[in-house]
């Protein structure tokens, strides 16, 4: 499956249905990458059929029912930001649930399965906080990270041994931080004068 909003950062798709989840995180406009794939109905509703079409034929599922509707693209934006807080530690507890339907249902090789139902949007949303449910059962969510770099924050994939990584591109964004840090050591060096004064 081809995960264009991840790729276009140059980054390995998380394993599995976390995949799901980071596409959705990577949708967001950071420079030089591109602009925010969900910013209008045109581009946001072709991503939106695209992501959720290729990801129920790859799960063996029925399709979200029809076209995008009115309302679905400022949900699936609002999804992306409540995810994004939820990775930073500052998502709000939920006081009331969110609506999406999951019907139960029997894969392959019989193990139960989450389907999700309802328009792209609605069909869009079940899946991702599915695919969350299932990562943080199984210990892998924590992987799942967001840039360190603050004008960047794409979602990555931590595939370190100790789950160390903080940026998405070590040169890129890593590089940008230490020089930011360097040279705020220097300011400070010569703000504070010669040793000994």
């Amino acid at each position: 499956m081809s995960w264009t909003s991840t790729e276009r950062y140059r980054i390995r798709p998380a394993p599995g249905g976390l995949a799901l989840v980071q596409e959705l995180l990577n949708t967001r406009a950071v420079p030089p990458y591109g602009e925010d794939v969900l910013a209008d109905g045109n581009g946001g509703g072709r991503w939106l059929r695209d992501v959720t079409s290729a990801w129920a034929e790859e799960q063996g599922w029925p399709d979200p029912t029809g076209e995008p509707r009115t309302g679905d693209l400022e949900r699936v934006r609002a999804l992306r930001e409540r995810l994004a807080s939820l990775m930073t530690g500052e998502a709000e507890q939920v006081g009331a649930p969110t609506d999406v339907s999951l019907r139960p249902g029997l894969d392959e090789e019989g193990r139960v399965a989450l389907i999700p139902v309802g328009s792209p949007g609605e069909w869009l949303e079940a899946a991702v906080w599915a695919q969350v449910l299932l990562a943080q059962t199984d210990g892998t969510w924590q992987r799942l990270k967001l840039c360190r770099e603050p004008a960047c924050r794409s979602a990555f994939y931590d595939r370190s041994r100790n789950n160390s990584g903080v940026w998405h591109d070590v040169r890129r964004c890593g590089n940008a931080a230490n020089l930011r840090a360097s040279r705020a050591r220097r300011r400070q060096q010569a703000a504070e004068g010669p040793a000994g004064e």
